[in-house]
């Protein structure tokens, strides 16, 4: 280290013939001079020379092999022609193509793929959030988005930002990834997530909304067909996740309402308004948006009252808060029974 050079064994054992009576590793033999060369086939030609390698150990005291010997033995088994990794396992390359030349197998072609790096800069690890495919799933995002992102980390055709998987076979090609590391953007991966949702078909998005339905312990029998609830909520959502949890109101009996739009929004001044518009809906013949729209704004109409003023307190009776799709889809989806009803608690 004093001499700016790579720690490395010192070859003290290298030359021995004897069985030591102690615990002992066993050691590769790795050549003294000359070079071990490859084609990446991201970066290109490296070059690295024998005599910066040391003998590694393939085999610890207890007898148990080491990483960088059994991959060798199983890359030859399995006959790998391409080996396909991060660029911190750059340095183990020219190791395993000594070992497996000494065993007499033709080096496999070798691609070392950047890191990806958290907002930080640093590589990307737990503490950047989550980590594993399945927790992208409890988060809500389709697997769709997330193989469209991770293939675009650090890859492009163009400036085509959305593929297809018959497209990102079509046009991969791995000389293409870049050189240098790529950073994780969450922001982008929402983006993608929230244009699979909108663009997806509305039956294979609502296969993956029952999963986290399930998740809430939701009933989705007792309700509107899920398809719906994601025609009416995918502008509004970038997440399956945050579509699950604002629309358990359909599905749910006893809803919690938001303590502070109630104060806001359900005044003693509004009630009139809002049991005109309860006797009005009981009086429909047909449940269906359009009859429904037209109470609403008849009633507004009669009562001189703009009908933002009239449909938001509503929209507070049935969902518990303020946000929800259009008042009239959202009545029609929970069905006139159900929307009676909570009109009657929240008057009485």
């Amino acid at each position: 280290m004093e001499n700016k050079e790579k720690p490395r064994y010192d070859g003290f054992c290298r030359n021995r013939q004897d069985q030591p009576e102690v615990s002992y590793v066993i050691r590769f033999k790795n050549p003294l001079d000359g070079i071990v060369e490859f084609d990446d086939l991201i970066r290109g030609k490296l070059t690295f020379s024998n005599n910066e390698l040391d003998d590694l150990i393939i085999a610890r005291s207890d007898h148990t092999p080491t990483y960088n010997f059994t991959v060798v033995v199983d890359d030859r088994d399995m006959n790998i022609t391409h080996v396909i990794r991060g660029d911190d396992h750059i340095n183990n390359t020219p190791r395993q193509i000594n070992i497996l030349r000494a065993l007499g197998v033709t080096p496999p072609s070798y691609a070392h793929v950047p890191m990806i790096l958290g907002s930080d800069g640093k590589r990307l690890s737990k503490r950047h959030g989550a980590v594993s495919v399945m927790q992208y799933r409890e988060e809500g995002y389709l697997p769709e988005a997330l193989l469209n992102y991770l293939v675009r980390l650090g890859w492009s055709h163009g400036d085509q930002e959305i593929f297809t998987i018959d497209e990102m076979i079509e046009y991969f090609e791995i000389q293409d990834i870049n050189n240098s590391a790529a950073a994780f953007n969450t922001e982008k991966l929402l983006w993608l997530n929230q244009h699979y949702i909108k663009n997806s078909d509305p039956a294979r998005v609502a296969d993956e909304l029952a999963w986290h339905m399930k998740r809430l312990d939701v009933d989705v029998t007792q309700g509107p067909p899920l398809t719906e609830i994601v025609k009416v909520q995918a502008e509004r959502v970038k997440t399956l996740k945050e579509m699950a949890e604002k629309s358990q109101y359909f599905y749910c009996e006893n809803i919690v309402y938001n303590p502070e739009s109630v104060n806001k929004h359900i005044t003693p001044d509004v009630k009139p308004a809002m049991a005109e518009i309860r006797a009005g809906l009981a009086n429909l013949a047909q449940w269906n948006k359009e009859a429904i729209h037209q109470v609403i704004v008849d009633t507004s109409e009669k009562l001189a009252i703009k009908m933002g003023k009239v449909a938001q307190p509503i929209r507070v009776a049935v969902t518990g808060d303020t946000i929800s799709p259009p008042i009239d889809v959202t009545l029609f989806l929970l069905g006139k029974e159900r929307v009676l009803d909570r009109l009657d608690a929240v008057l009485s």
